[in-house]
């Protein structure tokens, strides 16, 4: 039974504020994820840093759009490579110039979103590398996200919008793949004197026929 002197309403409502109370303490106890832009200030970009590249026979409206706000980008896997002379697969990617680097933490950051049949497709990728071209791709297969063909980024990443951070420390030889704020990969460099970032849709294995990529917010920061 209720105490003397108080009503079941009021029981309750007592019983309400003592829980609301612990549920408070223990978030405020809580540790809360550190934004991965903490300590880094963003450069300054204006449209001649976004470089596009797209199939040398077609015109920058055919393949790419831009309102203002989100950058648009698309590919067919018939499509020609970027220029004449070359001999990779097809694409349209945003190269980012002036900011090419060779030391420091450099932190690429951008909202991504990949409409769904959009399939074996790099998405974003650091450039340059010892052996190979690149120090780090990341790849749609079947809507998930991977490190190149291999380990898994994110999951089911088809028709919505994803923040993307991508943090490259040269002088440690590591990269940090951050989705939504959270810490999904960290893996070693691959060497180089020289990188830059780049985004967008281009081809890999077993390439849908079409594929498109969409970004807004994309800036470049570097570690204070």
């Amino acid at each position: 039974m209720a105490p003397r002197g108080l009503s079941w309403i009021s029981v309750s409502l007592l019983i309400f504020m003592a829980s609301s109370s612990f549920i408070a303490a223990r978030s405020a106890r809580a540790p809360k994820t550190a934004d991965p832009t903490n300590g880094f200030t963003a450069v300054s970009l204006d449209e001649s840093n976004f470089a596009l590249q797209r199939p040398f026979d077609e015109a920058s409206g055919a393949r790419y759009s831009f309102d203002g706000t989100v950058r648009k980008l698309w590919v067919l896997s018939s499509d020609k490579p970027h220029a004449r002379q070359s001999h990779t697969s097809p694409r349209t990617e945003i190269r980012m110039e002036g900011y090419d680097y060779s030391s420091g933490v450099w932190q690429f950051e951008g909202h991504g979103y990949v409409p769904s049949g959009t399939n074996g497709v790099s998405i974003m990728q650091v450039f340059g590398a010892g052996e190979t071209a690149t120090t780090l791709m990341l790849h749609v297969y079947d809507g998930a996200l991977r490190y190149y063909d291999r380990q898994l980024v994110e999951d089911d990443v088809y028709d919505r919008w994803f923040r993307l951070n991508v943090v490259h420390d040269v002088r440690a030889s590591t990269l940090t793949v951050y989705i939504d704020g959270k810490q999904k990969l960290h893996v070693h460099g691959r060497g180089g004197d020289s990188h830059y970032f780049k985004f967008g849709v281009y081809a890999q294995n077993h390439a849908s026929r079409r594929m498109e990529s969409r970004w807004k917010g994309v800036r470049i920061l570097k570690k204070d």
